[in-house]
């Protein structure tokens, strides 16, 4: 296969025109004329990703955060991110990226996230314009409803360990069934997660205010797991999707590297607390 036939199916199953327009999506660095026996899934490209599709002999790292969100005037060897291009060049990998429009696809990020949990998605969070198939976050429901801590220890067996791990807001025995997720960051939602009639929202990078002002008022319990790994999730699904249109052609592989940046967690070993 060339690189354009994988980019084709990429494009297909996350259209670029989707992405939102402060965005940057699509082919960073490779020549679509090249030929791919090999691609590489991750959330980060990271020194650890790009180290490791060479060792695995990648020609394609598909990555769901862009490299070059903002604006650069060159991508010099010194400069890390040009770094990342210069070793991937040298190495004859490609770096393609899908992030905002991958969010919005049918099926997208927050639904590789909501069938880690288990649950059966029943419509988006946020419909797109004009035709609501597609759009931002995830509505679903479990098999039967269960307390707050229950959930918040199903989601943490559902996702890849990270130092933060998972921390539930709400009433510990509060029911859950019905539950809204969003992979990344998603407190922006939270307006919108209040009036969605659900018992719980899954998601990341949620902030002490925004928090503790949605459930002073009444509203759904509130999971919140690290940024890296409410989107892992996603690398399976697009692993599969190329799986799906090459027949075996392309060797396809989900990255093993946990590019959560934090590294230590530690606990207070005080006696007491504040009231």
């Amino acid at each position: 296969m060339k690189l354009a036939d994988v980019i084709a199916v990429l494009e297909a199953a996350y259209p670029p025109k989707t992405a939102e327009q402060w965005d940057a999506v699509g082919l960073v660095c490779g020549d679509p004329r090249e030929e791919v026996t090999r691609v590489l899934v991750c959330v980060d490209p990271t020194s650890s990703t790009v180290d490791e599709a060479v060792e695995v002999g990648a020609q394609l790292v598909l990555a769901h955060h862009p490299l070059l969100l903002r604006g650069v005037n060159g991508v010099p060897a010194d400069d890390p991110k040009g770094a990342l291009v210069h070793k991937l060049i040298r190495n004859g990998a490609a770096l393609y990226c899908a992030h905002t429009n991958a969010d919005s696809a049918l099926p997208g990020v927050s639904d590789a996230l909501a069938k880690a949990i288990g649950l059966h998605v029943t419509g988006p969070l946020e419909p797109a314009e004009p035709s609501g198939e597609t759009g931002t976050g995830r509505i679903g429901e479990l098999a039967e409803a269960e307390p707050l801590k229950v959930f918040a220890q199903r989601v943490a067996d559902a996702l890849p360990a990270t130092v933060q791990g998972v921390r539930a807001a709400g009433d510990p025995e509060r029911l859950v069934r019905r539950v809204a997720v969003c992979g990344g960051a998603g407190d922006s939602f939270l307006g919108l997660v209040k009036s969605a009639g659900v018992d719980a929202y899954v998601t990341a990078d949620l902030r002490h205010h925004p928090a503790s002002e949605h459930v002073e008022s009444g509203g759904p319990a509130l999971v919140d797991v690290a940024h890296w790994a409410s989107e892992w999730p996603w690398c399976e699904q697009a692993a599969e999707i190329l799986r799906e249109a090459f027949g075996g052609r392309v060797d396809v592989l989900v990255s093993t590297r946990r590019t959560d940046p934090w590294t230590v967690g530690a606990a207070s070993s005080a006696a007491g607390g504040h009231a």
